[in-house]
C-alpha cells in the first residue's frame, strides 16, 4: 500500500460570488521516503492541496479520499485528526511562514507553546535542542526574539518547528520564496538532508530547478487540476502536457534558446469551462480539446490531454 494516496480529491471554497472549485479530481500516490514536487502558476491550487491534506481549509471543504499510512484522513473526526495526526505525523511549513513568528515571545517560548498545544510530556529541552541542530542553528538562538534573526534564520526556525514532533510527512509550501540565493541553497540542502534521513517531503514551489534536486515524483497543476503526474525523470526529460512543456521552456538557461512566456491567463474558477482548461493558451489544441480530457496513462503516471487519446 502507498504511504500517501490522494484520489478523486475536490476542494471547494464558498465565496460571495459562488462556489470556487480550487481542486478538481486530483489523483496521485507516493511511497514512504519519497518526495513529491507540486508545480504550477499562482492560484492553480498548489497550496489548497497542502491545506486539504492538513485539513486546514478555512472557508472551504474537501471531498474525496486522502489515505495516509492506511488511514482515511477525511473520515476522521477533527478531534482525532488534531490529536493523532496534525503536526505529529503530518506537519506543514506555510507560505510566508518566516513572518508568522510572534514578535513578543522568544524562540524558546514559541517552541514550548507548540509542545504544550500537542500535550507533549517528554523531555522538551532535548527535543527542542535536536530540532534546532537539525536545521544547523546554534542553541543560543533560543534566547533571541524574531526581530533579532535574519530571514533565513527565521525560515529555519519555522522548519525546525515543523520537525519538532518528528512527523512522517512534511508539506513545504514555497519554503525558499523571498530568500536570497545563498539562503535558498541552505534550505534546499536541508530538505535534501531530511529526505536522505527517510522523511517524506511534499514540496510546493514555482521553482522547477529546485524540484529537480529534491523530488522523486512531480505533479503539474493548472487551474485546479493535476494535468500531469509522473517521475521527475520523465517530467523533465519527456514532458507530455503542453503546459508542462511551456513551464520548462520558461526557465532561463545559460545556453540555448531564451525563455518563453506563456501567453494569456488561466480561466476563472467561478465559471469553469466545459472543455480543456488550457485550450485558449495551447498551441496544439485540436477539436477534441473542446471537451474535458480524461487521464491517459504514461510510463510512470498520467497526463490529462487529448493529444494522447490514440495511445491509451
Amino acid at each position: 500500500m502507498a504511504f500517501l494516496t490522494v484520489k478523486d480529491l475536490y476542494a471547494e471554497y464558498l465565496t460571495s460570488k459562488g462556489s470556487v472549485y480550487a481542486l478538481n479530481d486530483i489523483d496521485f500516490q507516493i511511497d514512504s521516503g519519497e518526495s513529491l514536487g507540486i508545480a504550477g502558476e499562482s492560484a492553480c491550487g498548489k497550496s489548497t492541496l497542502g491545506l486539504s491534506i492538513m485539513r486546514m481549509l478555512l472557508g472551504g471543504k474537501a471531498n474525496g479520499k486522502i489515505i495516509f499510512d492506511g488511514d482515511s484522513l477525511l473520515d476522521l473526526s477533527e478531534s482525532q485528526f488534531g490529536k493523532e495526526y496534525r503536526w505529529k505525523k503530518i506537519s506543514m511549513i506555510f507560505q510566508g511562514a518566516m513572518n508568522s513568528l510572534d514578535p513578543v515571545f522568544s524562540i524558546d517560548e514559541q517552541f514550548r507553546e507548540v509542545l504544550k498545544q500537542h500535550n507533549f510530556e517528554g523531555n522538551s529541552e532535548e527535543l527542542i535542542s535536536d530540532a534546532i541542530k537539525s536545521v544547523n542553528l546554534d542553541q543560543n538562538i533560543l534566547k533571541k526574539f524574531p526581530h533579532e534573526l535574519s530571514g533565513g534564520m527565521k525560515q529555519r526556525v519555522i522548519i525546525a518547528m515543523a520537525l519538532l514532533l518528528k512527523p512522517k510527512l512534511v508539506i513545504a509550501d514555497e519554503p525558499t520564496t523571498a530568500l536570497d540565493v545563498l539562503i535558498q541553497a541552505q534550505i534546499v540542502n536541508l530538505l535534501k538532508k531530511l529526505k536522505k534521513e527517510g522523511m517524506s517531503i511534499m514540496l510546493i514551489t514555482h521553482d522547477l530547478a529546485v524540484l529537480s534536486e529534491i523530488a522523486d515524483k512531480i505533479g503539474i497543476m493548472y487551474s485546479g487540476q493535476m494535468v500531469e503526474f509522473g517521475s521527475s525523470e520523465e517530467i523533465y526529460k519527456n514532458p507530455k502536457h503542453p503546459y508542462t512543456k511551456a513551464l520548462l521552456e520558461s526557465i532561463p538557461r545559460l545556453r540555448g534558446s531564451p525563455p518563453k512566456y506563456i501567453q494569456g491567463n488561466p480561466p476563472s474558477l467561478l465559471e469553469p469551462p466545459t472543455q480543456c482548461k488550457f485550450i485558449d493558451r495551447c498551441p496544439l489544441a485540436v477539436e477534441k480539446c473542446k471537451h474535458v480530457p480524461p487521464k491517459f496513462k504514461t510510463n510512470t503516471g498520467y497526463v490529462q490531454c487529448w493529444l494522447y487519446d490514440d495511445e491509451k
